[in-house]
């Protein structure tokens, strides 16, 4: 069973706010960037106990409830390594990606921050929980977009990926949200999902900080090619449906591979 999703209402943004989210990994281009709207999809459904194990591709997201999420380097630990801010710069709701769950009120997450794949934990009253059946696989050689939801493939799309002097970086990221650019005809398309990945190579880009996004363009033929700073970009229809129809939700897991 698939996560229900709510919409958020937009709000507008200062333009640097949009290039902090898309910078480093999305090249500039055309379009205008006066202003942002962001229109975050997170999962409402807390997550029901249960004994049996869950499918291999469910996941368990956490919403967080607090204007401040703790974050620990285990759990009990004394001091903090992070205390991330909610909702974030960009208005939406902060979200992570569960790995673990313990008995005693403690969850280990992955965390939006530098180094890509860093983990941490906090406290389980200061989030909700849910399950996701949606999950996102970018394959960098093959340069394609597959969007599963339970076994059933929803997409299978064709991308742009990052160049050899700013490549996409692989590993295991999530969606932590979603923007609406000011301009659907700019180098972002209609819609960008940020992740919760950066550039290994660029430390900063535009004003921002070397979010990967995965967004649409106004250069068609730059799909299916290496051609970014590191951004995944797709076709303006295809990320079109995935905002609009399917409505993936944040949190939802994306591997990234060779």
């Amino acid at each position: 069973m698939s996560v229900p999703t709510r919409r958020f209402g937009r709000g507008l943004l200062g333009p640097l706010v949009a290039l902090v989210v898309l910078g480093a990994a999305c090249s500039g281009g055309g379009g205008s960037e006066d202003s942002a709207s962001t229109e975050p999809v997170a999962p409402t459904t807390t997550v029901p106990p249960t004994t049996a194990p869950a499918p291999s591709y469910r996941s368990v997201v956490a919403t967080a409830q607090v204007p401040e999420v703790a974050v620990f380097a285990e759990p009990g630990a004394a001091d903090t390594t992070y205390r991330l801010a909610n909702p974030t710069e960009t208005g939406g709701p902060l979200v992570f990606l569960v790995d673990e769950q313990l008995p005693d009120g403690w969850i280990n997450v992955l965390l939006p921050v530098r180094p890509n794949g860093t983990t941490g934990w906090v406290r389980a009253e200061d989030v909700e929980l849910a399950t996701n059946d949606f999950r996102v696989t970018v394959e960098l050689d093959a340069h394609r977009i597959t969007l599963t939801r339970g076994e059933e493939v929803l997409v299978q799309e064709p991308v742009g990926v990052g160049r050899g002097d700013a490549p996409t970086p692989g590993g295991r990221f999530y969606i932590k949200e979603l923007l609406q650019p000011p301009e659907p005809g700019s180098v972002y398309g209609p819609y960008a999902y940020g992740l919760s990945g950066f550039s290994n190579v660029l430390e900063s880009f535009n004003g921002g900080d070397g979010v990967i996004g995965i967004h649409g363009n106004n250069d068609p033929s730059s799909i299916g090619g290496d051609v970014s700073s590191g951004c995944i970009r797709l076709h303006n229809d295809v990320i079109t449906r995935m905002v609009e129809e399917i409505g993936i939700p944040l949190g939802t897991p994306v591997e990234v591979v060779a």
